[in-house]
């Protein structure tokens, strides 16, 4: 039995050391989170003892995406490991040396919108994110906003969000403006057309890109 201990748990860290330190340290556990994922998956590929999984996975086309938190682990992990071979970040602020140095693979930034959002920190996400996109193979790289997507309606939470009321108080505070159902199937469709193209090399469709989705849109 593995016990629980601050390493890979916020709650827990809380009091020991600040903020900052904490945060660099889970986006470091979790980023070899996913690496020892991975490395398990390659050992069960080569010989797993159930024999179910034995030369049945495709490892050599690995894709990752996360929300929030997640989204800055999946841009640090893409940046570190070479068997991610492209990532999909949603609304997630970026963290760790990736915003300096980028990541050499295809990749997606799916943002909510902020576009009324305001101040030192927002300016600094924005410029975070600008600082990887730059830094991105040209031909295989996007940014796109939900217009009137929330951040915490990424999940099922904004479909299940059946109370008229309750939606018209988010609405009046700005934190909804599109139908939950709406957002998750625009978000669906980019994640879809995203890793179809580059893990399925299927580029039938435009990523990210379809009259039934207008409220994807290209930040200005």
């Amino acid at each position: 039995m593995i016990g629980r201990t601050p390493a890979n748990n916020p709650e827990l860290a809380i009091g020991s050391t600040d903020s900052a330190k904490m945060i660099t340290r889970l986006l470091d556990a979790w980023t070899k989170d996913m690496s020892f994922a991975l490395d398990r998956l390659q050992q069960l590929n080569q010989a797993d003892p159930t024999g179910r999984l034995t030369r049945h996975l495709d490892l050599d086309h690995v894709g990752a995406y996360g929300h929030s938190f997640g989204g800055a682990v999946v841009a640090q992990f893409c940046h570190d490991d070479p068997r991610c071979k492209s990532g999909l970040d949603i609304d997630g602020a970026p963290l760790g040396n990736v915003i300096q140095s980028g990541v050499n693979r295809p990749f997606l930034f799916l943002l909510s919108d902020h576009s009324h959002d305001v101040g030192p920190e927002v300016d600094r996400i924005k410029a975070d994110i600008q600082s990887i996109y730059d830094h991105l193979p040209a031909n295989a790289r996007y940014r796109v906003e939900i217009r009137g997507a929330n951040h915490f309606t990424f999940s099922d939470d904004g479909a299940l969000l059946k109370s008229r009321v309750f939606r018209g108080v988010l609405r009046v505070f700005g934190k909804l403006s599109i139908d939950g159902r709406q957002q998750l199937g625009a978000t669906a469709f980019c994640v879809h057309t995203f890793f179809d193209r580059y893990l399925k090399a299927d580029g039938q469709e435009p990523v990210c890109t379809s009259n039934a989705f207008p409220e994807i849109q290209t930040p200005k």
